[in-house]
């Protein structure tokens, strides 16, 4: 009875909503499908959107929305976007026509599903995916593009059956939920896949389950790499190779490469050319792919920064394979000594995030992330990396990143880099940190 109570005494903010759902559910991450389907049958829940398209992946999930939210902008399509986590704003998950929608939109949403939850208990997560549900069903769009939270069979946003699947890489990363090989996650991934609907993959090395576990499923592959679907480099100059709805080949050449993954991008584009008839209109040109590869940019993923006459990257690297592609980017780097600030969860492979940076970073900068339970103290990783390169390692540790900030930044020289990366939450510090201290007039020069 008293948690009927509660859900009558609804919050008048989204701060007050975000803080209700944070504290009420036992579970940070509950997977699962029967507890957002029932209250998904009871709100009557249709579809999103016209067309579907969602994104499973270990990394670069949000990039390949990105790319596809920007062409199809271009293309005077109306388009929705669900994305997690966020970096400093809640709305940053729900995009309409690439706007974030408003606390009022959210706060509705959240009271209609509170309304139909009856004794189900919803996590965070499930709660947030119903409300982007919500929003898009309302808004007349034509394209909804879903990013899977954790995993893809299990995931809330699973629900809906998509037009098309894409599944952008398959690593190591939430062992615990998704088991501890590729062979097993890319199993979970699959999950997304539907009959006689395309599923389009990026992952090179294919752990040996993902593609049975595809014909299992009904669904019609599209693998990078393959025979339709391919792509050549010369230089900074790319030149992709896809196949359309109707089966036909379309090449496009001189393309510039992307400030996202490539693979992902590869495959927002394939997935677009399979997402229309032909009766639709072309929504993929040369020309439009060339100023989308060009512009788009995605907060915390690969981020330039200038901030106080220093050099700033910032990365959500929060597992192996994710840190070794941002050790292959800072390569290319210009002279001077990197400054790592980092903190990470404490259930990640810590050795497995830092071992690809130690031979590039110059000192770390370890913080702890007081308000986040699931924080890896900022001892226990100066621990593991000095087991990594005993030797060679500096570091310091700090509270909290805003004095890591403080730290790295007097120690640093003109012509460094700080490289910011590990959790989102991390990255999420440093821009809140960096807004606090520039000067409005200068906002726009970030």
């Amino acid at each position: 009875m008293q948690e009927q109570g509660e859900r009558k005494l609804m919050p008048h903010s989204l701060k007050g909503w975000l803080s209700l759902l944070e504290a009420r559910h036992p579970c940070e991450i509950e997977l699962g499908l029967d507890r957002i389907a029932k209250v998904g049958e009871a709100l009557k829940l249709t579809r999103p959107a016209t067309k579907v398209i969602t994104v499973a992946g270990t990394n670069g999930k949000g990039s390949a929305v990105a790319i596809m939210e920007a062409v199809l902008l271009r293309k005077g399509r109306r388009v929705g976007a669900y994305t997690s986590p966020h970096l400093l704003q809640y709305n940053e998950r729900v995009r309409i026509d690439g706007q974030p929608v408003t606390n009022e939109e959210l706060c509705a949403a959240f009271a209609r599903i509170e309304a139909a939850c009856g004794d189900v208990s919803l996590s965070y997560f499930e709660f947030g995916t119903l409300a982007a549900l919500l929003i898009f069903e309302q808004a007349g769009l034509d394209v909804a593009l879903l990013e899977v939270g954790l995993g893809g069979r299990l995931d809330a946003v699973n629900i809906v059956d998509a037009d098309i699947g894409i599944i952008t890489s398959i690593a190591l990363d939430h062992e615990s939920w998704l088991g501890d090989n590729r062979e097993q996650i890319a199993l979970e991934k699959a999950g997304i896949a539907r009959a006689n609907k395309p599923l389009v993959c990026a992952e090179g090395d294919m752990p040996a389950t993902l593609l049975p576990q595809l014909n299992k499923r009904g669904a019609k592959p599209y693998i990078l790499g393959g025979s339709d679907f391919f792509y050549g480099t010369i230089g900074q100059t790319l030149t992709l190779n896809c196949i359309d709805s109707s089966g036909e080949r379309q090449t496009y050449s001189h393309l510039p490469l992307p400030h996202v993954p490539l693979p992902s991008a590869l495959c927002a584009v394939q997935a677009l050319l399979l997402l229309d008839e032909p009766e639709d209109g072309e929504v993929v040109c040369e020309q439009g792919l060339q100023a989308v590869f060009s512009d788009t940019c995605l907060p915390g993923r690969l981020q330039k920064l200038r901030f106080h006459e220093n050099n700033i990257i910032l990365d959500v690297a929060h597992n192996p394979a994710a840190a070794k592609l941002l050790a292959q980017n800072l390569s290319t780097r210009k002279p001077g000594a990197i400054h790592a600030l980092f903190s990470v969860m404490a259930d990640k492979n810590i050795a497995g995030i830092v071992s690809p940076l130690c031979h590039l970073v110059s000192h770390w900068h370890i913080a702890d992330l007081p308000t986040i339970a699931r924080a890896a103290r900022a001892s226990d990783i100066v621990d593991v990396l000095k087991t990594c390169d005993p030797d060679n390692i500096e570091s310091s540790t700090y509270p909290t990143i805003e004095m890591a900030m403080a730290g790295a930044l007097q120690q640093m020289q003109p012509e460094d880099t700080l490289l910011g990366f590990g959790s989102f939450y991390t990255v999420a510090d440093i821009l809140a940190f960096i807004e606090a201290e520039t000067p409005p007039e200068d906002a726009g020069t970030q």
